[in-house]
């Protein structure tokens, strides 16, 4: 059975944070509608919402003979379903140099996150943090239905899709001890989201969002704490994200080290 990952220093470190990123995604393969495939080449999966980042294609390792084949069967599939997707590659990829067959074939290259990771000892104390953001888990209906539009406008997902996000969440549940969602409230209005995705390995964190008009506060800040303080308090010891520009200082401040580059590829649909 896999263990949990103790520290940075252990070899395979890399592999366990790609793979969470892999595992946060296959954890849509139960979610109500979602098209799940799976085989030694490749994940692919299709939730139906008219977005990018829930439509995609992870963990591709290619022979050389299938590489033009499969990229084009899969730009087919989404094709038809008329729907956007991402192509991710990372360190377990291959060939690796992927990319440039994916441009070939119309995919865009539309930019690289940092894959991060901290050792969650290294956290400041829970009591040295002040906020005027009240912090719960999403537990019922109601706060699953703040947490999904705050992530909308938070990750620009447009409102035409907010209903069928609401709903592909919803059919998940809220009582999953692998996948817990944060949500906070400024005054009582929610304004800041995240989540964590639990493997046997390590902690990742997802869905960090907050409303354009509470930015600026210390809310990411603490939601992203508040997410952390939690996977150590049920034994994790390393958490990993995905950076993007407008968040990776928060991280960086809050001891995250860059372990290796994420590209996506867009497909339009």
């Amino acid at each position: 059975m896999t263990q949990v990952i103790q520290d940075l220093s252990t070899p395979d470190l890399v592999a366990a944070l790609e793979n969470n990123l892999f595992a946060i995604f296959t954890h849509y393969a139960h979610a109500k509608n979602c098209e799940f495939h799976s085989d030694s080449n490749l994940i692919r999966f299709a939730t139906g919402i008219g977005f990018p980042l829930f439509n995609g294609v992870i963990r591709a390792q290619l022979p050389p003979e299938e590489i033009d084949t499969t990229i084009s069967k899969t730009l087919e599939y989404f094709s038809t379903k008329q729907l956007p997707m991402f192509w991710w590659t990372g360190p377990a990829t291959q060939p690796p140099d992927l990319g440039k067959y994916l441009e070939a074939k119309g995919f865009s290259n539309v930019g690289v996150l940092p894959a991060m990771a901290i050792d969650l000892s290294t956290l400041p104390s829970e009591k040295s943090l002040s906020t005027d953001l009240a912090i719960t888990t999403v537990s019922d209906q109601q706060s699953l239905k703040y947490w999904t539009e705050v992530a909308a406008i938070a990750f620009e997902i447009p409102d035409t899709q907010w209903d069928a996000f609401y709903n592909l969440e919803l059919s998940l549940g809220w009582e999953s001890e692998k996948f817990i969602r944060f949500i906070g409230y400024e005054n009582g209005l929610p304004v800041a989201t995240s989540a964590l995705y639990l493997d046997r390995q390590v902690a990742g964190l997802y869905y960090v969002g907050t409303h354009p008009e509470a930015r600026r506060k210390g809310f990411a800040k603490a939601i992203v704490l508040a997410a952390l303080y939690k996977a150590r308090s049920l034994g994790y010891r390393v958490a990993t994200l995905q950076a993007s520009q407008m968040g990776i200082n928060i991280y960086q401040q809050i001891g995250f080290q860059e372990y290796f580059p994420v590209t996506m590829y867009l497909a339009a649909g």
